[in-house]
């Protein structure tokens, strides 16, 4: 079910942030977190056929799984000043912005503290800025998702059909989005990830809802495994999800602005977030077009590090092992008006890779094992009934030919 004990999600969460160094590209921080994710403000709706809800999620740092702390200083691309010279191109007030960055020493690259990246600082430029651009003065790659949720979700419980079982209906009051410019982009397909209907098959495609993603993505059956002992099926997103229009024309409403396409395993995410211009990926590029990894000095994609994973019980549909493996990349190009002495303009990407996973624990594992054997036992009662029953029939008919037997014998013996 979608809520279990005190609207806990069955499994254990960990979010991992890497902190590539912005001159070096090297893994200079690696930042741990446990990840709570409950299901609250529960409500039934429509005869128990639907249920809203709201996903609070809360992140708790771990140092002994991290590389540095939250106060390390890493040098990276400064993403405020890039968002606000982006809204002020060929706007009146370029000009302008170009002087107040010079002024102020404002750069393309800065160095931060690892924390502040995170959870959000208070940044001089927007705030200087504020007369010009309507937008929010604090900065932070989970700015604002500490503790918060992404939105009201009512799900469909599976009540009428077990196939729909946990997935969306409506996110925030909508049942499409209104980022992409076709109808089939802008469909919510699937759950939030955190669950699956019953009964799962290896043809068909599972289909998941990222609000960090602004999209519906599906992955496909790749293999069998065993997770603490429990069975379950791998689905991996196949290239085409993220590949251009070219290879899938039914991307085409994700290029932004429309005829705006980018190259495969790409997916420009500035419309849905407040015009900041993020690029999401793989990380190190794993399915994007190969220029991209040869372009940037340090990637090395491969499919075990970098490839997001499913692991599902196909009896239950529960969630048993996940890897999300997501990279935001942030896109740097040069602007004319802006002079600044020490800033580096590039055609480029700087990037942060980031790592979900999920694993389920022990005490889990053994309720789901145990729940996974008696439905199987329970699903084979009548392939047993029926293979007693055959048995027992070849049985009463060897009987009875050897009963008859004999009398058939004096018969014979009669007759002659």
């Amino acid at each position: 079910p979608i809520f279990l004990g005190k609207n806990q999600t069955w499994v254990p969460c960990r979010l991992k942030k890497f902190f590539f160094n912005g001159t070096e590209f090297s893994h200079i921080c690696v930042s741990s977190f446990r990840e709570y994710r409950p299901k609250e403000e529960v409500k039934f709706l429509d005869n128990g056929t639907r249920v809203e809800a709201v996903n609070p999620k809360t992140y708790v740092f771990e140092p002994n799984m991290s590389r540095g702390s939250e106060d390390d200083i890493v040098r990276t691309v400064n993403i405020p000043a890039v968002t606000v010279m982006e809204k002020a191109k060929g706007r009146w007030f370029e000009g302008f912005v170009s002087a107040l960055m010079k002024s102020n020493n404002i750069g393309v690259f800065g160095t931060f503290r690892v924390g502040d990246l995170l959870w959000g600082y208070e940044d001089p430029l927007l705030k200087l800025i504020q007369k010009f651009i309507t937008m929010d003065d604090h900065f932070g790659l989970f700015y604002k998702k500490n503790g918060t949720d992404d939105g009201d979700y009512i799900f469909f419980t599976g009540k009428q059909n077990y196939q729909d079982f946990a997935r969306i209906d409506e996110w925030n009051g909508q049942s499409t989005l209104n980022w992409w410019s076709t109808e089939g982009c802008n469909r919510i397909n699937g759950t939030d990830g955190a669950s699956f209907h019953p009964v799962i098959t290896k043809t068909e495609k599972l289909y998941i809802f990222s609000p960090d993603l602004c999209r519906s993505i599906y992955a496909q059956y790749e293999s069998d495994v065993s997770v603490r002992g429990v069975p379950g099926f791998r689905f991996v997103p196949p290239s085409e999800v993220f590949a251009n229009l070219t290879i899938n024309p039914d991307n085409a409403g994700f290029c932004v602005p429309a005829g705006n396409c980018l190259g495969s395993g790409l997916l420009n995410v500035s419309v849905c977030k407040e015009g900041v211009p993020i690029i999401m990926s793989s990380p190190h590029f794993y399915q994007a077009d190969d220029r991209f990894v040869q372009d940037v000095f340090g990637m090395n994609p491969n499919k075990e590090e970098h490839e997001t994973v499913i692991d599902v019980n196909p009896l239950t549909g529960m969630l048993l092992r996940g890897a999300k493996r997501v990279q935001v990349n942030v896109y740097l190009r040069k602007y004319e008006s802006v002079f600044l002495h020490f800033c580096l303009f590039l055609s480029s990407k700087r990037f942060h890779p980031v790592f979900q996973s999920v694993l389920i624990d022990e005490e889990s594992a053994k309720k789901l094992y145990a729940v996974v054997t008696e439905a199987n036992v329970i699903v084979n009662i009548p392939f047993i009934v029926i293979s007693v029953g055959i048995l027992l029939g070849v049985i009463f008919i060897v009987f009875m030919c050897r009963q008859q037997t004999p009398a058939v014998r004096l018969t014979h013996h009669f007759l002659h």
